[in-house]
Protein backbone atom coordinates (compact mmCIF):
# COMPACT_ATOMS: atom_id res chain seq x y z
CA UNK A 1 0.00 0.00 0.00
CA UNK A 2 2.49 2.54 -1.25
CA UNK A 3 1.57 6.22 -0.88
CA UNK A 4 2.57 8.73 -3.53
CA UNK A 5 1.94 12.43 -3.91
CA UNK A 6 -0.50 13.60 -5.97
CA UNK A 7 0.98 15.32 -8.61
CA UNK A 8 3.21 12.33 -9.16
CA UNK A 9 -0.02 9.86 -9.45
CA UNK A 10 -1.51 11.94 -11.56
CA UNK A 11 0.14 14.60 -13.31
CA UNK A 12 -2.11 16.01 -15.45
CA UNK A 13 -4.56 17.31 -12.79
CA UNK A 14 -4.02 20.70 -12.92
CA UNK A 15 -5.44 21.05 -16.34
CA UNK A 16 -8.42 17.97 -15.73
CA UNK A 17 -9.52 19.49 -12.45
CA UNK A 18 -9.00 22.85 -10.64
CA UNK A 19 -10.84 21.74 -7.48
CA UNK A 20 -8.06 19.40 -6.92
CA UNK A 21 -5.68 22.09 -7.39
CA UNK A 22 -7.33 24.95 -5.40
CA UNK A 23 -7.73 22.36 -2.58
CA UNK A 24 -3.83 22.09 -2.10
CA UNK A 25 -4.00 25.91 -0.93
CA UNK A 26 -6.69 25.46 1.82
CA UNK A 27 -6.33 26.70 5.22
CA UNK A 28 -6.86 24.25 7.50
CA UNK A 29 -8.70 24.64 10.93
CA UNK A 30 -8.99 22.36 14.07
CA UNK A 31 -10.77 22.66 17.41
CA UNK A 32 -12.01 26.30 18.31
CA UNK A 33 -11.86 27.38 15.03
CA UNK A 34 -7.79 27.55 15.14
CA UNK A 35 -5.89 27.82 11.95
CA UNK A 36 -2.98 25.40 12.44
CA UNK A 37 -1.72 25.52 8.36
CA UNK A 38 -2.50 25.04 5.17
CA UNK A 39 -2.81 22.26 2.87
CA UNK A 40 0.54 21.85 1.35
CA UNK A 41 -0.28 18.32 -0.57
CA UNK A 42 -2.25 15.21 -0.65
CA UNK A 43 -0.85 12.02 -0.39
CA UNK A 44 -2.41 8.98 -2.95
CA UNK A 45 -2.73 5.04 -2.63
CA UNK A 46 -1.44 3.92 -5.34
CA UNK A 47 -2.85 0.89 -5.81
CA UNK A 48 -6.59 2.39 -5.94
CA UNK A 49 -5.90 6.37 -6.88
CA UNK A 50 -8.07 7.50 -3.39
CA UNK A 51 -6.67 10.14 -1.19
CA UNK A 52 -5.43 8.88 1.92
CA UNK A 53 -3.62 12.15 3.74
CA UNK A 54 -3.98 15.82 3.19
CA UNK A 55 -0.19 16.78 3.73
CA UNK A 56 -0.43 20.46 6.05
CA UNK A 57 2.22 22.58 6.41
CA UNK A 58 2.08 24.10 9.57
CA UNK A 59 4.25 27.18 8.90
CA UNK A 60 4.33 30.07 11.50
CA UNK A 61 1.26 28.34 13.71
CA UNK A 62 3.50 25.65 14.92
CA UNK A 63 6.75 24.54 14.37
CA UNK A 64 7.20 24.94 10.62
CA UNK A 65 6.63 21.34 10.21
CA UNK A 66 3.94 19.29 8.21
CA UNK A 67 2.09 16.96 9.30
CA UNK A 68 -0.14 14.22 7.73
CA UNK A 69 -4.13 14.40 8.35
CA UNK A 70 -6.34 11.54 7.30
CA UNK A 71 -8.89 12.18 4.79
CA UNK A 72 -11.79 10.95 6.95
CA UNK A 73 -11.49 13.26 9.67
CA UNK A 74 -11.46 16.07 7.47
CA UNK A 75 -14.39 18.06 6.46
CA UNK A 76 -13.97 20.44 3.31
CA UNK A 77 -15.47 23.79 2.75
CA UNK A 78 -15.08 24.62 -0.63
CA UNK A 79 -17.33 27.98 -0.59
CA UNK A 80 -14.66 29.30 2.52
CA UNK A 81 -11.90 27.33 1.14
CA UNK A 82 -11.05 25.96 4.52
CA UNK A 83 -10.42 22.43 5.66
CA UNK A 84 -12.35 21.75 9.06
CA UNK A 85 -10.57 18.72 11.87
CA UNK A 86 -12.64 19.63 14.60
CA UNK A 87 -11.85 16.28 16.32
CA UNK A 88 -8.60 17.35 16.65
CA UNK A 89 -6.76 20.55 18.73
CA UNK A 90 -4.15 22.95 18.24
CA UNK A 91 -2.05 20.94 21.50
CA UNK A 92 -2.73 17.48 19.83
CA UNK A 93 -1.69 18.81 16.43
CA UNK A 94 1.59 19.75 18.34
CA UNK A 95 2.78 16.05 19.29
CA UNK A 96 1.42 14.27 15.68
CA UNK A 97 4.61 12.61 14.14
CA UNK A 98 6.39 15.47 11.79
CA UNK A 99 6.08 14.69 8.21
CA UNK A 100 8.20 17.70 6.57
CA UNK A 101 9.38 15.42 3.06
CA UNK A 102 10.17 12.17 3.43
CA UNK A 103 10.58 10.17 1.21
CA UNK A 104 9.02 6.80 1.65
CA UNK A 105 6.14 7.04 4.07
CA UNK A 106 6.31 3.47 5.52
CA UNK A 107 3.85 1.16 7.48
CA UNK A 108 5.62 2.27 10.97
CA UNK A 109 5.63 5.81 10.57
CA UNK A 110 1.53 5.68 9.47
CA UNK A 111 1.12 3.79 12.89
CA UNK A 112 2.51 6.70 14.58
CA UNK A 113 0.24 9.07 12.88
CA UNK A 114 -3.09 6.57 12.91
CA UNK A 115 -1.92 5.67 16.94
CA UNK A 116 -2.40 9.86 17.05
CA UNK A 117 -5.66 9.87 15.61
CA UNK A 118 -7.49 6.80 16.42
CA UNK A 119 -9.11 8.00 19.93
CA UNK A 120 -10.31 11.60 18.11
CA UNK A 121 -12.26 8.86 15.87
CA UNK A 122 -12.75 6.17 18.65
CA UNK A 123 -15.69 4.17 17.38
CA UNK A 124 -16.87 0.96 17.83
CA UNK A 125 -15.22 -0.80 14.95
CA UNK A 126 -11.80 0.89 16.88
CA UNK A 127 -11.85 -2.09 19.82
CA UNK A 128 -8.91 -3.59 18.36
CA UNK A 129 -6.71 -0.98 17.42
CA UNK A 130 -3.52 -3.62 16.42
CA UNK A 131 -2.81 -4.91 12.90
CA UNK A 132 -0.57 -6.85 11.46
CA UNK A 133 1.69 -5.13 8.93
CA UNK A 134 1.10 -7.89 6.08
CA UNK A 135 -2.68 -7.94 6.21
CA UNK A 136 -3.51 -3.98 6.98
CA UNK A 137 -5.89 -2.28 5.00
CA UNK A 138 -7.17 1.14 4.59
CA UNK A 139 -10.65 0.07 4.46
CA UNK A 140 -10.97 -1.44 8.00
CA UNK A 141 -10.70 1.72 9.18
CA UNK A 142 -13.44 4.29 7.89
CA UNK A 143 -13.08 6.78 10.08
CA UNK A 144 -9.68 8.05 9.34
CA UNK A 145 -10.07 7.12 5.67
CA UNK A 146 -13.54 6.41 3.89
CA UNK A 147 -15.46 9.00 5.78
CA UNK A 148 -17.43 10.52 3.02
CA UNK A 149 -18.81 7.26 1.80
CA UNK A 150 -21.00 7.71 4.50
CA UNK A 151 -23.08 10.38 2.90
CA UNK A 152 -21.90 9.06 -1.02
CA UNK A 153 -19.02 9.86 -2.85
CA UNK A 154 -18.29 11.48 -5.94
CA UNK A 155 -16.29 9.72 -8.83
CA UNK A 156 -15.12 11.75 -11.76
CA UNK A 157 -14.15 9.89 -14.76
CA UNK A 158 -12.43 12.04 -17.68
CA UNK A 159 -11.51 11.89 -20.89
CA UNK A 160 -9.58 13.34 -23.53
CA UNK A 161 -10.71 15.56 -26.20
CA UNK A 162 -9.45 17.06 -29.42
CA UNK A 163 -9.69 20.85 -29.61
CA UNK A 164 -9.43 22.51 -32.77
CA UNK A 165 -8.39 26.19 -33.56
CA UNK A 166 -7.49 28.35 -36.31
CA UNK A 167 -4.29 30.72 -36.10
CA UNK A 168 -4.36 33.51 -38.89
CA UNK A 169 -0.28 34.00 -39.88
CA UNK A 170 0.99 35.54 -43.15
CA UNK A 171 2.51 32.59 -45.49
CA UNK A 172 4.28 34.87 -47.96
CA UNK A 173 3.74 37.71 -50.03
CA UNK A 174 3.59 38.59 -53.37
CA UNK A 175 4.90 41.71 -55.17
CA UNK A 176 3.42 43.29 -58.58
CA UNK A 177 5.61 45.64 -60.01
CA UNK A 178 6.45 46.84 -63.98
CA UNK A 179 9.91 46.67 -65.82
CA UNK A 180 10.58 48.27 -68.90
CA UNK A 181 12.22 45.95 -71.90
CA UNK A 182 12.99 48.09 -75.24
CA UNK A 183 12.98 46.03 -78.75
CA UNK A 184 13.89 47.70 -82.10
CA UNK A 185 10.75 48.01 -84.13
CA UNK A 186 10.67 47.63 -87.88
CA UNK A 187 7.74 49.62 -90.44
CA UNK A 188 7.66 49.83 -93.81
CA UNK A 189 5.61 52.93 -95.36
CA UNK A 190 4.98 53.53 -99.29
CA UNK A 191 5.62 56.86 -100.26
CA UNK A 192 5.46 58.32 -103.60
CA UNK A 193 8.12 60.96 -105.51
CA UNK A 194 7.71 62.05 -108.78
CA UNK A 195 10.07 62.78 -111.45
CA UNK A 196 9.94 64.66 -114.71
CA UNK A 197 10.35 62.63 -117.86
CA UNK A 198 11.05 64.12 -121.26
CA UNK A 199 10.43 62.27 -124.18
CA UNK A 200 11.51 63.32 -127.62
CA UNK A 201 9.90 61.77 -130.92
CA UNK A 202 10.26 63.03 -134.45
CA UNK A 203 7.17 63.25 -137.13
CA UNK A 204 7.61 61.40 -139.71
CA UNK A 205 5.07 63.16 -141.91
CA UNK A 206 6.45 66.42 -141.22
CA UNK A 207 4.76 69.60 -142.98
CA UNK A 208 6.79 72.41 -144.25
CA UNK A 209 6.20 75.18 -141.80
CA UNK A 210 6.09 78.90 -143.56
CA UNK A 211 9.18 80.16 -142.01
CA UNK A 212 7.05 83.65 -141.30
CA UNK A 213 5.31 81.90 -139.75
CA UNK A 214 7.83 79.91 -137.60
CA UNK A 215 7.43 81.13 -133.55
CA UNK A 216 11.22 81.09 -132.79
CA UNK A 217 11.42 82.69 -129.62
CA UNK A 218 14.35 82.40 -127.46
CA UNK A 219 14.74 81.78 -123.35
CA UNK A 220 10.85 79.69 -123.56
CA UNK A 221 10.72 77.34 -120.68
CA UNK A 222 8.18 75.03 -119.65
CA UNK A 223 8.14 74.82 -115.84
CA UNK A 224 6.30 71.68 -113.85
CA UNK A 225 6.19 71.28 -110.15
CA UNK A 226 7.65 68.23 -108.34
CA UNK A 227 6.28 66.40 -105.40
CA UNK A 228 7.39 63.67 -102.93
CA UNK A 229 6.12 62.28 -99.89
CA UNK A 230 8.01 61.92 -97.09
CA UNK A 231 7.31 59.13 -94.15
CA UNK A 232 6.34 60.60 -91.05
CA UNK A 233 7.13 58.08 -88.33
CA UNK A 234 6.83 58.91 -84.63
CA UNK A 235 6.16 57.08 -81.03
CA UNK A 236 3.03 56.97 -78.80
CA UNK A 237 2.12 55.30 -75.49
CA UNK A 238 -0.93 53.57 -75.64
CA UNK A 239 -2.83 51.02 -73.23
CA UNK A 240 -1.64 47.94 -74.04
CA UNK A 241 -3.68 45.75 -71.69
CA UNK A 242 -4.95 46.12 -68.20
CA UNK A 243 -4.00 43.93 -64.96
CA UNK A 244 -6.04 43.87 -62.15
CA UNK A 245 -4.50 42.38 -58.88
CA UNK A 246 -7.34 40.89 -56.40
CA UNK A 247 -7.62 37.97 -53.58
CA UNK A 248 -9.53 34.77 -53.72
CA UNK A 249 -9.91 32.64 -50.56
CA UNK A 250 -10.03 28.58 -51.15
CA UNK A 251 -11.20 26.19 -48.63
CA UNK A 252 -9.70 23.06 -47.71
CA UNK A 253 -10.27 20.53 -44.72
CA UNK A 254 -6.51 19.78 -42.41
CA UNK A 255 -7.17 16.86 -40.87
CA UNK A 256 -5.31 15.45 -37.76
CA UNK A 257 -5.00 11.80 -35.99
CA UNK A 258 -4.49 11.72 -32.31
CA UNK A 259 -5.28 8.88 -29.87
CA UNK A 260 -7.15 10.07 -26.70
CA UNK A 261 -7.90 8.39 -23.71
CA UNK A 262 -11.43 7.90 -22.20
CA UNK A 263 -12.12 6.49 -18.28
CA UNK A 264 -14.46 4.44 -17.82
CA UNK A 265 -16.22 2.86 -14.89
CA UNK A 266 -15.36 -0.44 -12.99
CA UNK A 267 -18.12 -1.51 -10.38
CA UNK A 268 -17.07 -4.19 -8.04
CA UNK A 269 -20.02 -4.57 -5.80
CA UNK A 270 -18.72 -8.31 -4.47
CA UNK A 271 -21.93 -9.75 -4.95
CA UNK A 272 -24.01 -7.18 -3.45
CA UNK A 273 -26.99 -5.41 -5.40
CA UNK A 274 -26.41 -2.01 -7.10
CA UNK A 275 -28.92 0.17 -8.58
CA UNK A 276 -27.03 2.50 -11.73
CA UNK A 277 -29.28 5.65 -12.42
Amino acid sequence: MALVKLGDFYPDYREEDSDIDDIKNFDVYVEGDEKIGSVYDVLVDEQTGRFRYFVVDTGLWIFGKKILLPVGLANIDHNARRIYANSLTKEQTNNLPNYDNLERVDFDYEEQVRGAYRPMAATSEMSQPTYDRNSYNYEHEPSLYNINERDGQTLKLYEERLITNKQRRKSGEVAIGKHIETETARVAVPVEKERIVIERTTPTNATPVNPSDADFREGEVARMEIYEETADIHKEAVVREEVRVKKVVEHETSEATETIRREELDVDAQGLPVVEK
